[in-house]
Order: C-alpha cells, then structure tokens, then sequence
C-alpha cells in the first residue's frame, strides 16, 4: 500500500482472515513500529499482556521490541502499517526464531561473535 502511494517510510497490508485464521505468527518487530486497524470482523489480538476480541474500528499500536509483541487471528479484516525502517528484524518468541530481510535462523543456533573469524 505504501508503494502504491508514493511513501517511502510507511508501508500497509490488508487481510481478510477466516476464522482461526493467524495473519502472521505470534512476533515482534526490533526497530518498526506497527499499527493495526480492524475494518471488519471481530479478530483476536495476542500481545504480551494475554488476549483480548476487537471489533470493526478498533485501533492497536506495536511499539518495536518485546513490548509489542503480537498476533491477530480471524475473523476479520485489518490493515497492519508499519514503519518501513531496514533492515528489517523480527523475532517469533514461541517458536525461538529470528527473522533478518527475510532469512529465518534459529536462536538456539547462537554463536560468539568471533567464531570462524
């Protein structure tokens, strides 16, 4: 959505989720910003503090690090925004992965930095 109207730190998705539906595994972001819109539908939204239903016009903002961290599951619409600050570095606590421009490594596979150097 971002592209589409020209912006070059702001972009949007928009999901239509079925019911059950997971838009995105349970995550937080290490230097973005994200914003969700609920257009339709009465999702579910996950976030460190437990879960809680939205409805049509409710508004959640995902400050970056463990603190906003989150999850939203169908049914409904939502427009997720975000600040599109790169590179971009997401960390799926339940499953201990770590998401770096779209490479996904383990965290358990974690080594000292001067390894192999």
């Amino acid at each position: 959505m971002g592209q589409a109207l020209g912006a070059s730190l702001i972009g949007g998705s928009l999901y239509e989720l079925e019911a059950g539906q997971k838009s995105f595994p349970y995550h937080f972001e290490h230097a973005r910003e994200e914003w969700l819109l609920v257009v339709d539908g009465t999702p579910t939204l996950r976030t460190p503090d437990g879960e809680r239903a939205l409805r049509a016009g409710d508004v959640a903002c995902f400050a970056a690090g463990e603190a906003g961290a989150h999850q939203v599951v169908g049914p409904g619409r939502i427009l997720m925004l975000s600040t599109m600050e790169l590179p971009t570095v997401a960390e799926y606590p339940d499953s201990a992965k770590v998401n770096v421009d779209g490479r996904v490594f383990r965290t358990a596979d974690e080594t000292d930095y001067w390894e192999g150097e």
